[in-house]
Formats: C-alpha cells, sequence, structure tokens
C-alpha cells in the first residue's frame, strides 16, 4: 500500500527521556505506532466498505446486500478514485499547516478529531451525510499523512541514530497491522450486518486513536510541538483574504448551479479529478523552472519527472485494487474457499499480510545481491514493479473472461492479482521514497515527499476522468490497455535507462 512512512524529511529534535522505552526505542514511539495504527484502522476498514456501498442497491450492485447508494460501476470508480486522490493531494497543504500555522503534534490532534467527524457523518442517513463524511475523512487524512511519521522522526537524535531504521520499521508494522485487521472487522459488520455500523467502527477506532495520542503526548519530543516557520500576522491576514474570496466564489458559483437545477455529481467530480492532474504537472513545471536551482539539480529533477510519471502509471492501477478489482472480487467471484464462507471486504486485507510477510524477504534480498554487486539499480527496480503491475491485469483478463457467462470464479483469482500487484508494489514503492529524499534538491528537501505522494493523485485522476467519461474500467478492453501501457512504459524506462542514468548524477 502506499504508506505515510516517510525517513529524511524530519527536522531533529531533542527526544522525550522518561527513561521508559518500547521494544528499546523512546516510549514515544508507542504513541505514534497506536495513532498510526488505529487511524490506519479506520481507514482501511471504511475503504474496504467504500466500493461495495457505493454500489448497494445499483444495476452493477447484483448479490450485494441492499441499503447503498445505488451508483453504477463507472460512478463508483470515479468517486472511489478522486476520494484517494484527494487523500494523498491535501498531504501538501497538511504538511504547510503543520510547518507555518500549527505544528506537526497539534495538527495530528486535529487531524484524527476530523477523521472521527468523517466517519461518524458515514454513518448518517442519505448522500448529503455520505459526501461530508469522505471529504473530512480526506481533508483528515492529508493532514495526518503529512505528519505523524515528521514526529517520529523527531524522537531520536539525528539521522545518524543508529535505532531511527528500526524505529520507523516497527511504525511501518503499525500502518500494516491496522490495515489487516480492519477489513477483517469493520468490513465484515458493514457488509453483512449494517452499512452504517461498520462506519461508526471505524469513528469509534479513530476515537480511541485520538484518546491515546492525548493522553501519550507527555512522551513526544517538544519538538513536535513547535511551528517551524510560523506565519507573520500580514501572511496569516493575507491567506485568510484569499481563503475567504475562493470559498465565497465556490459558494456563489455552486449555489447558482444548484438553485438552476442543473447541479449533478459531475459538477462536483469534474473540478477535483481535473486539479489532480494539474496540480502535480504545475509543481514539476514550477521546481523544473526555478533558476536558483544548480544545473547539477536541475540535471536530477529531470530524472525525477521520469519517475514520477512512472509511478502514477504505477498507482492508478494499483489503486484499482479497491475499485475495480473489488468490485470483480464481491460479484463475480465465489464467497467460499476450503467450505469457509467469508465475506468481500476480506480482500482488502490481504495486500497488507503479502506486505508484512515479503517486505522483510525483499529487504533481505537487495542486501543480498548487493553483497554479490548485483543489486538492481533503482531504475530497474522501478522497471520492475510497471512490469508486475502490467502483469497483474493480465492476469486479471483470465478471471474476467471466465466469468463473462455469469459465472463465479475461485477467490484465488482475486488472491493472485493482490499477490503480484503487491510484490510490484515492494520493488517501487520503498524506492520510491528512498530515491526522493536522495535527489530532492536542497531548497525543497521538505517538500518532495509531498511531491512524491501526488503520483498517487495524478493516477488516480486519470482513472476517474476516464470513469466519468464512459471507460468501462472493469471491462476486458479498459484492462487490455492499461496491462499493456504499464508494460510498454516499463520497457520505455528500460531502453531509455542510460539517458536517465545519466541525468541522475552520483544517484543510483
Amino acid at each position: 500500500m502506499a504508506s505515510s512512512l516517510t525517513k529524511g524529511t524530519a527536522g531533529q529534535g531533542t527526544p522525550a527521556g522518561s527513561g521508559k522505552t518500547f521494544f528499546g526505542h523512546p516510549r514515544g514511539l508507542a504513541t505514534l505506532f497506536m495513532t498510526e495504527m488505529w487511524e490506519r484502522f479506520s481507514f482501511y476498514g471504511m475503504r474496504a466498505l467504500l466500493t461495495i456501498y457505493l454500489l448497494s442497491g445499483g444495476p452493477d450492485g447484483k448479490g450485494i446486500a441492499e441499503g447503498g447508494l445505488g451508483f453504477n460501476a463507472a460512478t463508483t470508480t470515479a468517486i472511489y478514485s478522486i476520494y484517494m486522490a484527494m487523500v494523498y493531494l491535501l498531504a501538501m497543504p497538511g504538511g504547510w499547516l503543520a510547518d507555518r500555522l500549527w505544528g506537526p503534534r497539534k495538527t495530528v490532534a486535529i487531524a484524527a478529531a476530523v477523521i472521527m467527524l468523517g466517519h461518524l457523518s458515514l454513518a448518517g442517513p442519505g448522500q448529503g451525510f455520505f459526501f461530508a463524511g469522505l471529504a473530512l475523512v480526506a481533508i483528515g487524512s492529508g493532514l495526518l499523512k503529512a505528519n505523524i511519521s515528521t514526529m517520529v522522526g523527531h524522537l531520536y537524535d539525528g539521522p545518524n541514530d543508529p535505532r531511527r531504521d528500526g524505529g520507523f520499521t516497527i511504525f511501518y508494522m503499525g500502518i500494516n497491522l491496522g490495515a489487516f485487521l480492519a477489513p477483517l472487522i469493520i468490513g465484515t459488520v458493514g457488509e453483512k450486518h449494517s452499512w452504517h455500523l461498520g462506519f461508526a467502527l471505524a469513528a469509534v477506532g479513530m476515537g480511541i486513536g485520538l484518546i491515546q495520542f492525548l493522553w501519550g503526548t507527555k512522551h513526544l519530543s517538544p519538538e513536535s510541538n513547535k511551528v517551524p516557520t510560523p506565519l507573520s500576522v500580514e501572511e496569516r491576514n493575507s491567506w485568510l483574504r484569499k481563503g475567504l474570496t475562493w470559498l465565497i466564489i465556490a459558494v456563489v458559483f455552486y449555489g447558482v448551479v444548484t438553485f438552476t437545477g442543473h447541479f449533478t455529481l459531475n459538477w462536483a467530480m469534474i473540478p477535483l479529478t481535473v486539479l489532480g492532474i494539474i496540480i502535480p504537472a504545475a509543481v514539476l513545471f514550477r521546481i523544473k523552472r526555478d533558476k536558483d536551482l544548480s544545473n547539477d539539480d536541475q540535471s536530477k529533477v529531470s530524472a525525477y519527472i521520469w519517475f514520477f510519471v512512472a509511478a502514477a502509471a504505477f498507482w492508478m492501477i494499483y489503486d484499482q485494487g479497491g475499485s475495480t478489482v473489488q468490485a470483480f472480487g464481491t460479484t463475480k467471484t465465489s464467497s467460499q474457499l476450503l467450505g469457509i464462507s467469508f465475506p468481500s471486504t476480506w480482500f482488502q486485507s490481504l495486500n497488507p499480510v503479502f506486505v508484512m510477510a515479503l517486505a522483510p524477504v525483499f529487504a533481505w534480498l537487495w542486501l543480498w545481491l548487493n553483497r554479490k554487486g548485483k543489486e538492481p539499480s533503482t531504475i530497474l527496480k522501478f522497471c520492475a514493479g510497471l512490469f508486475l503491475i502490467g502483469v497483474s491485469f493480465f492476469f486479471f483478463l483470465m478471471p474476467l473472461a471466465m466469468a463473462a457467462g455469469g459465472a463465479k470464479v475461485s477467490p484465488m483469482w482475486v488472491l493472485g492479482i493482490y499477490l503480484i500487484q503487491t510484490i510490484g508494489e515492494l520493488c517501487l514503492s520503498p524506492v520510491g521514497l528512498s530515491l526522493t529524499t536522495k535527489m530532492a534538491p536542497l531548497k525543497y528537501a521538505s517538500q518532495m515527499m509531498g511531491i512524491w505522494f501526488l503520483a498517487n493523485t495524478a493516477g488516480d485522476s486519470v482513472t476517474s476522468l476516464l470513469s466519468i467519461g464512459g471507460v468501462d474500467m472493469s471491462g476486458s478492453r479498459a484492462v487490455l490497455v492499461e496491462a499493456v501501457l504499464a508494460v510498454l512504459a516499463g520497457f520505455a524506462i528500460y531502453m531509455y535507462r542510460k539517458k536517465v542514468r545519466g541525468l541522475m548524477g552520483e544517484i543510483h
């Protein structure tokens, strides 16, 4: 999964030293571990329900319990993809708010409260509560994603603290533990008993995370309570004026559209989708055009754009694991395996299980190959990630063909799709995180991780735009085209590897 883990972005402060430890690490790591675990529990629990709740009661929701919103598959994919795009897009303003206004600790507390309110709104009746809740969860997740790993970095005595990598590894396990448990608990309750009770359980999970975070703040570094570069009075007033101006424009515009009876979901979805493509492109263009950067930095930014586009293509397919693949698993796949029945939301627990099982294997493999002088370069790892995500959709074509006549296929097909995608993820995602910290120009060192997350935004926005445009993303033709394009993208980077390698300078 695309995690909120970042290693190189935090400024360093004095660790909180109460004498107590958590597996040999500062006691504050337990607080942040539990906060992230419960936030991921609520996030992935809600995500496991999202697609099937949107489909329930609609033309493409056969075999799903009633009581959902009744959208068709295209609208469901568009809504899901926009939601995921906004979560990653909002990580950038989340980091800005912590740096300029509230500080990381206060920002995380506010984020957790906003997420909890969002899940409570999702538990309410009707589309109004649902879309308000979805917006609140996206805003809160963006605020939290940008800052909680920064506070993990504050616990350690600089980047050379020998415990630092181990601390982030433990923190990463919290992400996957929460993601694994959520579909099993929230997904089962929501799918088998009550959608709204499932969403309410997600709110309870985030509430527990918020309570223990507030209780455990005394164990965090004092650095996490500081505002690194606070806004001046003039800057604050300027931002308030700009914010209120755009808010008034939006309220008036959408008020007129609604009052005249022209409002449809597309009036909200299309602008968000377009922004999700324009903003990442504009951010990269602004950095590339920065005349303050040295020739070496300019060259690295040019190389980074190759990796960014590759990552966007990867996440475009990968994130459909929660939309088109989940919808297929719910409507076209048998709900029994070895005589045991299970809810379709359990498919969303496969990725975190595979990550927890395979991540140590990949970490060992890269080290073993490095000692032999045979470790693949960053470019080759990205090529492998793109190739594998393409292979996962070639693999997807087989159960799609088998289910075309109305037959239910074995859930092992869905398991295979997620396994291939996870292997691809482990080739690309951790490598991309590390590459981002290495290739970031000094001027943009604290912003580049947010820019990396914009690759998710761009990929999900393309999926949403295609769905809104009438492309059947769950159809064999679209799946085939995406698979071919992913493999061709990996091949293109491989063919131009010498050029990209030259642009990277001393980075390998």
